[in-house]
């Protein structure tokens, strides 16, 4: 059944990595269902274009761009208060961006490219949103995570791969964060009408992974799926997560073709879960 184009009215939508690929989807799907969209990407150029993009295909005419390079901690601070500053309220964030590169590099924090993107950047904002999020109840946080968390161990002897770097390695690990994450911060939001879960998206035919070569790429594409498939598609599972009426109240799971699905053991282990929220409060200057 196709949603109806007022489903999302009055609801305001945070989305990060929005100029392209499953973000760029996701963010037109819900703004059909008539959400306010907040776009989140690094290039302003990019971010206006797919702004106007999706106001004319859709009609919806609240559509906001914020620009944030989330590999910088500092700029994720500024993207909260900013929001902050223009809104009142959020009712679903959905911490889109990510993405996997061929060599080791650091981002201007010091930390390793991959985790910084994938995992911190989308800790810090979650946290620094939280309690607008809580006022906002009902109201959902999305991690797009990946079936790559199947492959990751937290190495927390070496969590930014200066020992030891693959790119895999490095993208299998902030994946299997995404989850920790996921699952730590629904039990800590439990009871107060904010649900926290976790999505993967499939294998998509976009330029995501471009940065990989050789085997750890077949192996990459390999794990979502022996088919690629469009970014529309891709998408669906975020915006049914986000949208649906079918998980509202349901918290601490991990969706695959809008199903729920039993993550790896490992994403379960709270211990880990626990020692990585510390690790990431103490890193992001969270208190």
């Amino acid at each position: 059944m196709e949603p109806h184009e007022d489903t999302m009215k009055g609801k305001i939508v945070l989305i990060t990595g929005a100029t392209s690929g499953i973000g760029r989807e996701t963010a037109l799907g819900l703004a059909k269902m008539g959400a306010t969209v907040v776009l989140v990407g690094r290039s302003r150029e990019k971010l206006d274009r797919v702004a106007s993009s999706i106001a004319s295909a859709t009609g919806n005419r609240t559509i906001d761009t914020m620009v944030c390079d989330l590999t910088s901690m500092e700029n994720v601070r500024k993207l909260a208060s900013d929001f902050r500053h223009k809104y009142q309220r959020l009712d679903v964030l959905v911490n889109n961006a990510g993405e996997i590169v061929g060599e080791r590099r650091t981002t201007v924090d010091g930390f390793e490219y991959t985790l910084a993107l994938d995992h911190l950047s989308h800790f810090l904002l979650t946290m620094l949103l939280v309690n607008l999020i809580e006022a906002s109840a009902p109201a959902r946080i999305i991690n797009v995570s990946s079936s790559a968390h199947l492959l990751g161990r937290i190495d927390f002897e070496d969590l930014m791969g200066e020992k030891k770097y693959k790119p895999m390695k490095a993208y299998s690990q902030a994946k299997l964060a995404n989850l920790l994450f996921t699952h730590e911060l629904a039990r800590r939001l439990a009871g107060t009408g904010v649900t926290a879960n976790a999505v993967h998206p499939g294998a998509v035919r976009t330029n995501f992974g471009k940065g990989i070569k050789g085997r750890w790429r077949r192996i990459f594409l390999w794990l979502g799926s022996p088919f690629l498939i469009d970014a529309e598609e891709g998408a669906e599972t975020s915006i049914f997560v986000a949208s649906s009426p079918e998980v509202a109240g349901i918290t601490g799971k991990y969706f695959v073709k809008k199903k729920e699905k039993r993550s790896s053991k490992r994403s379960h282990d709270q211990t880990a879960a626990k020692r990585l929220w510390e690790v990431s409060s103490k890193l992001t200057g969270i208190e």
